[in-house]
Formats: structure tokens, sequence, C-alpha cells
């Protein structure tokens, strides 16, 4: 390529943010200052031919080191009205140094830029035009402009070529003054190639988004349009059937945002409700959302029952309908006080937490556990619901089951939330000691976080999976047996016991609550039929014998219905007053009679050999007999021989009392000698079921004792203790259970040990009255307490008792 240049002094035309480039023809506006200047500069300088100026961009303050040549074509007014001039460019100029000229335009020498190129062209640069060529096309018919194809097709020249993309509005002012500085033309056209190729890239890749993107729209308009039409149709059809027009009940969205919902709630039922207006009618996600929705508009989020402050009202309540139970009565009683004082100084919210309780009421069945929650609700003036828990083997019935499976469904504690109505139900969990465990999970592990008070104020259940506050709630367990509750699960609850009640309590509860009850199943009225107390003390100390009251009420039920059938045959006639030596002739003989009610003869202890314990069962307190036997020298083996289906503890309580005895027996004064060289048999009747722990060991030795002895034990006489192999009488469980049995079978002297004097404070006051209770240390005072005297003694027993 040749080139020539030639030195120019023009004025400088600067232009903000702009770019000419030669052959581009641009109107300049001259209301401003520096283009009239220069243009007013360009006409006073004179000379042949048209007025020059020199375009040179200026970017952010910076003027760019090369310019354009512009010819003045033509000065008048513009499309709106302004001044302007029409400015050809012509070609390119390498600014030099500043000069002087005339007018208030800035004037600089510049040298020419010959951009000609060598006759024929390159191959290479022949390929470089067609494919701009050919790009330019594409971009200009894909913007609708066919009459600028023909002009591009038509230009030449390379340079004119390269140039002729400051058109393209897609360039930045960066891209134009990189063109301007490229005095190659080839480098130039290779540039605009380039960048004309990423843009028509990226238009293809807007053009493809915006075409899925006006699909999808069309698409959605389309489903819009369907749903207003079908909508429609069902509305046609339900004038036609007669229907009414339905509630509001399909607008989820403005259900939720008119329900009283907590905030993150809220959040989460909006989310849900914007996937459901996006799923079709028959996606299977739809009906999952809307049963959802429904669970959650359902839950009593922000509702509350006010609590009865009435503290000696609440007290009311409880004795009104519960006879004894004052531990419960007391625990539930403190609950509302400190409640009430909490609320008056306003610490009703303490971190988030509210001040809920978790009791767990363990006791022998028919003591009134179920029933007692009633009690508590109605006191507490909340709402009650029960949750039946035994054989509850599935984690998911806790906690609820993902929404992903067919049929889930919220667990049994948000369904009791539901239920209730209130966020501060009073919430009975009945059986917690039923609850068991297997491949589907441990429920009893999924409760830890409902019945933890520093935890349960966030519970989150699997199907809901928003938080729910159970602070407020009062948790109320009901168990037979505290072992069979999980210790992390049992450390969570406050324990209260129900140990069972006393005669005199059950004649009140028959009296209060058991008769009216049954008189009105078996549609007897009041004044036909009295049950005087002598027949319901006799019905519960004779006819049964539990810790509860389930029994007598069968009982009672039964006595009511043969009055009611004997009425109707004819054989009865109403009103009827019922007393103890009627019950015979209704219902029978009695099924309990008391030892000391029987015959001396008769009686199971007449013998030696036979002692009575106390135990504890899961019904409550229970009398075990235990009766002892040495076999015979010549056909018996020596040893010990258990039976009754004792367990581990219990044989070896046995292996001590015996060897105790061998030990001490001479200081004892009995015949010890015996125990060498015959066989002993030692068994628990009732053998069908299964026995252990250590508080039979003093029943054991003294049935020994007397067996060696000759020496009946008192007929009247009771004992619980563990014995040590130096005769110390060491402390057991269950006192206040074992008392009560001990006062149900008619006995009237009971032995305990020393250490668990204690445990008497828990006995209610009226069975202390009639039972002689004797703390003892020593296996020593147990004999001397419990076997007959010396001089009434029969021969010592050899055979079985």
């Amino acid at each position: 390529m040749a080139s020539t240049s030639v030195t120019l002094t023009l004025p400088v035309l600067p232009l903000d943010d702009e770019v000419v480039l030669p052959g581009m023809v641009v109107p300049l506006d001259l209301s401003d200052a520096e283009v009239r200047a220069a243009v007013e500069a360009a006409q006073a300088a004179g000379g042949s031919g048209k007025p020059r100026v020199l375009l040179v961009p200026r970017v952010d303050g910076r003027y760019a080191g090369t310019g354009v040549l512009g010819t003045v074509e033509q000065v008048g007014r513009l499309a709106d009205g302004d001044p302007g001039a029409l400015i050809r460019g012509v070609g390119r100029v390498r600014i030099g140094a500043g000069t002087t000229g005339p007018g208030a335009a800035l004037w600089v020498e510049g040298e020419s830029v010959d951009e000609r190129l060598a006759d024929p062209l390159p191959g290479a640069v022949t390929e470089l035009v067609k494919e701009y060529k050919a790009l330019a096309t594409t971009w200009l018919k894909k913007r609708g402009a066919w009459q600028v194809v023909d002009r591009i097709q038509q230009i030449d020249g390379v340079s004119a070529l390269a140039d002729n993309s400051g058109y393209s509005p897609f360039l930045t002012v960066a891209q134009k003054v990189e063109l301007l500085e490229t005095a190659d033309p080839v480098a130039r056209l290779r540039l605009a190639i380039a960048w004309l190729r990423d843009h028509l890239a990226e238009q293809d890749v807007a053009e493809s988004i915006a075409k899925d993107v006006q699909d999808g729209v069309d698409k959605q308009q389309r489903e819009f349009l369907l749903r207003r039409q079908l909508e429609a149709v069902r509305k046609e059809l339900r004038e036609l059937n007669g229907e009414k027009e339905g509630e509001e009940s399909d607008d989820y969205r403005a259900r939720v945002e008119a329900a009283d919902l907590p905030e993150k709630v809220r959040e989460a039922a909006l989310k849900e409700v914007d996937k459901l207006e996006r799923a079709s009618d028959q996606s299977p996600e739809g009906s999952w959302i809307r049963t959802w929705l429904d669970t959650v508009l359902e839950l009593p989020w922000n509702e509350r029952t006010e609590d009865a402050y009435d503290i000696r009202g609440a007290r009311a309540v409880l004795d009104a309908e519960h006879a004894g139970l004052a531990d419960v009565k007391d625990r539930i009683t403190e609950y509302l006080a400190v409640r009430k004082r909490r609320s008056d100084r306003g610490m009703g919210v303490v971190g988030g937490r509210r001040g809920g309780a978790v009791l767990a009421l363990v006791g022998p069945p028919g003591v009134g556990k179920t029933s007692l929650g009633e009690s508590v609700a109605h006191a507490m003036g909340r709402k009650f619901v029960r949750v039946a828990l035994g054989g509850v083997r599935d984690e998911a019935e806790i906690r609820g089951h993902r929404r992903t499976y067919v049929g889930a469904l919220p667990g049994r504690i948000v369904r009791a939330i539901k239920e209730a109505g209130s966020m501060n139900p009073v919430v009975l969990l009945d059986e917690i000691d039923k609850v068991g465990s297997d491949f589907r999970g441990d429920p009893a592990a999924a409760l830890l976080e409902v019945l933890d008070p520093a935890q349960n104020h966030t519970f989150r259940d699997h199907y809901l999976e928003v938080e729910l506050d159970l602070s407020d709630v009062v948790f109320l367990a009901t168990a037979n047996v505290l072992e069979a509750i999980p210790e992390a699960l049992a450390d969570r609850m406050e324990l209260v016991r129900l140990d069972g009640y006393t005669e005199d309590e059950k004649i009140v509860i028959a009296r209060d609550h058991l008769v009216p009850r049954q008189l009105d199943r078996a549609g007897l009225a009041a004044d036909e039929v009295v049950l005087e107390d002598s027949a319901l003390r006799r019905l519960a100390g004779e006819y049964t014998r539990e810790a509860g009251v389930r029994t007598l009420e069968r009982s009672i039920a039964r006595l009511l219905r043969k009055v009611a059938a004997r009425h109707e045959l004819g054989e009865r006639e109403l009103p009827l007053r019922i007393g103890a030596d009627d019950l015979r002739g209704l219902i029978g003989r009695p099924h309990h009679v008391p030892e000391s009610a029987q015959d001396p003869a008769e009686r199971r202890t007449a013998v030696p050999g036979v002692a009575t314990g106390l135990a504890v069962t899961g019904a409550g307190g229970d009398v075990l007999f235990v009766e002892a036997s040495l076999a015979d020298p010549e056909t018996g083996a020596a040893g010990l021989t258990l039976t009754g289906q004792l367990g581990d503890v219990m044989k070896e309580s046995a292996q001590i009392a015996l060897s105790f005895l061998r030990s001490h027996g001479a200081e004892l004064e009995l015949p010890v000698a015996d125990l060498k060289d015959r066989g002993v048999h030692i068994h628990f009747p009732a053998g069908a079921v299964p026995k252990d722990g250590p508080s039979a060991g003093i029943t054991m030795t003294t049935a020994l004792a007397s067996l060696l002895s000759g020496r009946q034990v008192r007929t009247d006489v009771a004992m619980t203790g563990e014995v040590s192999l130096t005769g110390r009488v060491l402390p057991i469980g269950g006192v206040k259970q074992k008392l009560l049995a001990a006062h149900r079978a008619g006995l009237t002297t009971v032995i305990i040990p020393k250490r668990n004097e204690a445990d008497l404070d828990d006995v209610p006051a009226e069975v202390l009255e009639r039972l002689r209770v004797h703390p003892v240390t020593d296996v020593r005072q147990v004999l001397e307490l419990a076997l007959s005297p010396a001089e009434a003694a029969a021969p010592a027993v050899t055979a079985a008792a």
C-alpha cells in the first residue's frame, strides 16, 4: 500500500461521546457553541471548495489522536427548527500541534492518511469483503432495512466498507474510536466483521429466549382463556341444575391473605398458592397443595382461650369431679396460681415460650387418669382433646407424613390442635407407655420434641413444614407402668403418681359419680333404687379388689341391671333400697373375702410355713403369699427349689433368706440341721403371673422360719422389705400402693423397712388409722412381730404347706 500524507490546518469540531467515520454524513446542531465556532471558523477561512473542519471524538474530556476531515455540505435548519449543519466525513487525519486561525475555534495541524490498497486485492481480502457483506446483509434483513442492502452490496472499497460499520447502532463509542484510530483498512474490516458476528450470535440467543418466552406466554394465555371458558361452562351447568353459586372457597390467595396467619406461615402459604396457580387441574400436585392449604387455613394459629384464674373455683371443680387424687389437684392448682401471677406481672411470654406444662399421670387402671384430663381442662377453662397412643408404632403418627406420599396427613399432635380449635388446649396423651417401635421408627423418640418445654415452641410437623408453637399447651400423659416409658421421654415430664383409692374414697366416688351414671344407663330414676353405703362398701371390699373403680362400676351396673330385669318380670317392686345383705341374692357370692373374715382353720396362714407379703403390679398393689416346705430326707433331694415363675432377683432373695437362716439358725433357736439334709421348696401361688423384685426377702425368711420353728405367721400381718445376708432389712419401693393393698385385703398389721418410714407421708390418713405399721431394721424384729408366740406353736411341718 502506497501512502502519501498532506499537512492540513483545520478548526476542531469536538464530538462528545460520538464518532464520525469517513463516508458518513451527519447533521450537527449549531446551537452548541463549539460546533458553531468551528463551522464559522471554517467559513471564515475561505478558500476554494466547501468549508472544512476536523471532527474529533472527545470521550470523558479527552480528545482522540485521530480525527476525520469533514466538509460542511449545507447550513440551514434541522427538522426540529434549530440551526444546524450537514457535514460529510472525508478522510482520516492524524492530529498534530495546535496553531492559530480565524474565529473562536481551536485550530490544529494534522496529516491526512492515505488508505488506498494495491490493485488487484489479495484473495484473502476479497473473502473478508464477501463475509462482511453477507453478515451485514443478514443483519439488515433481520431489521427489515431492505433498501440499505443494495447500497452495501455496491460498496467496493475495503476502507469504505469497514467505515460503513460506523452506522451500526450496536457498536459502543470505544469500539468506534478503535475503528477510527485503526489506519489499516484490512485490520479495520476484520474488527468490523468480528463485532458484527458477535452481535448476530447474541441476537440469535436473544431471539431464541424471546421465542421461548413468547411460547410460554401464549401457552399461559391459552390456558387462562380455557380456564375462564371452563368456569363459565361450570357456572352455566350449576344454573341449569339449580345449584347455588359456591362461596369463594377456591380462591385460596384471597383466603390466605384474609386469614390471621403468622408471617412465616403466610409466606409459605402464598408460595404454595403460586404453585397452585401454575399447576393444571389434572396435575396431582394441585390436589396435594389444596389439601395442605386447607389444613393450614383450618389450624387456629392465633386462637387462644383465656385461662380461668379463679384458683378457688378451679380447685372446687376438681374436688367436685374427682374424689382423692390430692397430688394432681395440688399440682394443677400450683400451675394456675403461677400462671396468674406471671400474667399479672406481664411475664406471659419469655423468649418466645409460653408457660405450658407437661405432666405424666402414672397409676394402675381405673383410677381416673383419663377422666382427670377433662376435669383439668374444665377447671382451667380450656378446650380438651384426647390423643390415644396405645399401640402406635409409626413415627409418622406423631410427626406426620412427608407430602410426597400418597394419602399424607399431619401427625396426631397437629390434628389434636386442629380439633381443639385453639393453640392452648389440654392435650391428653393416653397410654404413653404402650407406644412401640419397629422398622417404621420410634414414636416415643418423636415425642421428645413435643414434650420438651425448651423446644416445643418451634415444633415442626413433617406434613406442615412450618413451625407450630406448642409451648402454651398443657400435656397430660397417662401410663400404667413408669418403667415402660423410655428414660429420655420420662425425664421431660413431671411425674405425678396416682396410687389407687382407699375404700372410703371408692364409696364417695360410687355414691357421687358411678351410681348416678349407671342408674341413667339402666333406665332407672334416682328415687327408684337407692344403694346404701354398706352395700357400696361390701361391693368395694368383697366383690372387687382393685386400685381403681372400673370393676366396681361394672358391679354396680350389673346390680342395677338385675333390679331392672326383675322389675320388668314382676319379681321386684320399685322403689327399692339395697343394703349389704341384699347383694348375695342379686349378684351372687363375694369373690374376695378378707383373711380376717375367714374361719381361723381356713386361713392360708393357718399352718406354719406360709407368710403374707405385699407386691406392686401394673394394676396397683396386691397381696402375695409365700409357701415353704421341707422334703422328706429319704425321698427328697437336698437343695433349694423355687416355683411360681420367679425372676432372677427374687430367686437371689430366696438364696439369701436360706443362707441367713443357715448361718443364724442357732441364734434364732431354729433346727437348722434340717436345712442341710432336706430339700427346701419355696412356692409363690398364682404361678401363671411373672414375679420379680427384692421386696419379698423378709417374707421368704419369715415363711422358712415359721416352717422350721412350727410357729404360725399371724393372720393379720403382711410384710415387705429386702433382706441382706447379715439380716438387715433394706428399703423397697411402692410403699403407698402396698399399704393400700393391705388395707383392701383386711389386714391390720404391716411390717416395712425403717428407711421407708418417710414414705408413710404419702399414705392417706384414714388408711394409717386402720393399720398398725411397724418400721424395722433387722429380720429378728420381723420374726418377733410376725410369728405367733412359742407356747401356741404347732409342731414343725415337714410336708408341703
